[in-house]
C-alpha cells in the first residue's frame, strides 16, 4: 500500500516544483520532502521528476501519468472528509491557472479575489505568463490561452472574444497634429513585439500597419509595451481592457484600426469531476460574460459578480 504522505508530499512538489516551497505549505523541513518523495519513487520503482536548478522539480512523463491517479487519491479523500464532517458544500484546495500576460495581471487576478470570496478555503496560484502553460507537464489545473488545444485529452470551451485598438499617449496626441488617416500614421513611431520570440502568430498585428523601421521599441510583454505607450510619444495596439481602464491613453482610429481575438479555457477531461476545478470554471465563465463591455472596449470598469 502507498503512504498518503507520500502521494501528498508528491502533489506539493508537483505544484510548486521547488521541494523548499513544498515544504513550506506542508510545514516540515525540505529534507523530509527529499526523503518522502525518495521513499516514493522506490516504491513505485519509478523517477517521478526531473531535477534542474532552472525549472525545479518538473513531472516526467511517469510522473504526470502518477499525478492523475494522486490528485483523483486527494479529491476522494477531501470528499469523504466533507461529507463526514457535514461540510460537504464548503469547497477547498489548491488550484493553478496559466493564461495570458495582460489578461492575467488586469482581468483575472481582481477576479479571482473576487472567487475566494465566494470560496474562501480554495487556494490559489495566478500565473500570468507571456507563453503557453503546459497542461500535459501539470504547470496548471486549468489554462487560458489565444489559442484552442489541437489535441490532447483537454475539456475546451472559448471563454470570451476581445477586442485590441491602437492607442497612444493622450497629452502627446494632443499636441500632434490630428491622425484622421491610416497615411498619418507614417509621422508616429511604434511599439510592437519581437518577432522571432513570439508564442503565437495571433500576436502579429502591426506588419500590415507599418513597416519594421518605424517600430522603435520592441519587448516580449505586453504590459511592457502598455507602459511604454503610456509614457512616451510612440503608438501601440493594445488589448482594449487593458488601455480603455488607462486615461492616459487614448484609441486612434478607432473606427479604421480594430483587431478581434479570442481566449479559449481549458483543463485536462479528468479534471471535470473535480468539484473546485469546476467551481473555478464556471465562476470564470459568469465573470468573463458580465465583462463583454470592458472586453470589446466598451467600458473602462471590471465588474464583480461578488461584491
Amino acid at each position: 500500500m502507498l503512504d498518503w504522505d507520500g502521494i501528498r508530499y508528491f502533489l506539493e512538489v508537483a505544484r510548486t516544483q521547488r521541494v523548499s516551497a513544498a515544504a513550506k505549505r506542508l510545514g516540515v523541513q525540505h529534507t523530509t520532502v527529499s526523503r518522502r518523495i525518495h521513499a516514493l519513487e522506490r516504491e513505485l520503482d519509478a523517477v517521478l521528476f526531473d531535477k534542474s536548478k532552472a525549472t525545479g522539480f518538473t513531472l516526467t512523463e511517469d510522473g504526470q501519468r502518477f499525478f492523475v491517479h494522486a490528485e483523483q487519491i486527494e479529491g476522494n479523500l477531501l470528499s469523504a472528509r466533507s461529507e463526514i464532517s457535514g461540510q460537504a458544500q464548503m469547497l477547498s484546495g489548491h488550484l493553478r491557472v496559466g493564461c495570458t500576460e495582460g489578461f492575467g495581471n488586469y482581468v483575472l487576478a481582481p477576479l479571482m479575489t473576487n472567487f475566494q470570496r465566494c470560496f474562501p478555503a480554495i487556494t490559489l496560484d495566478i500565473m500570468p505568463v507571456p507563453r503557453f502553460i503546459s497542461l500535459s507537464k501539470r504547470e496548471a489545473d486549468i489554462a487560458i490561452a489565444l489559442e484552442r488545444p489541437q489535441r490532447g485529452p483537454y475539456l475546451c470551451t472559448k471563454l470570451s472574444d476581445y477586442r485590441l485598438k491602437l492607442y497612444g499617449n493622450t497629452d502627446y496626441l494632443a499636441s500632434s497634429s490630428p491622425i484622421t488617416t491610416l497615411e498619418d500614421l507614417r509621422a508616429h513611431t511604434f511599439i510592437g513585439y519581437v518577432e522571432e520570440l513570439l508564442f503565437s502568430d495571433h500576436l502579429r498585428y502591426l506588419e500590415d500597419l507599418v513597416s519594421n523601421d518605424k517600430v522603435i521599441f520592441k519587448s516580449t510583454s505586453v504590459i511592457a509595451q502598455y507602459h511604454a505607450a503610456a509614457h512616451s510619444g510612440s503608438l501601440a495596439i493594445l488589448p482594449c481592457f487593458m488601455a480603455e481602464q488607462d486615461p492616459r491613453l487614448t484609441a486612434v482610429l478607432e473606427d479604421q484600426i480594430v483587431i478581434d481575438r479570442s481566449f479559449w479555457m481549458y483543463c485536462h477531461e479528468d479534471l471535470r469531476h473535480s468539484r473546485r476545478v469546476m467551481a473555478l470554471w464556471d465562476f470564470l465563465k459568469q465573470a468573463v460574460q458580465l465583462n463583454q463591455a470592458l472586453l470589446q472596449g466598451e467600458s473602462d470598469q471590471l465588474q464583480y459578480l461578488v461584491r
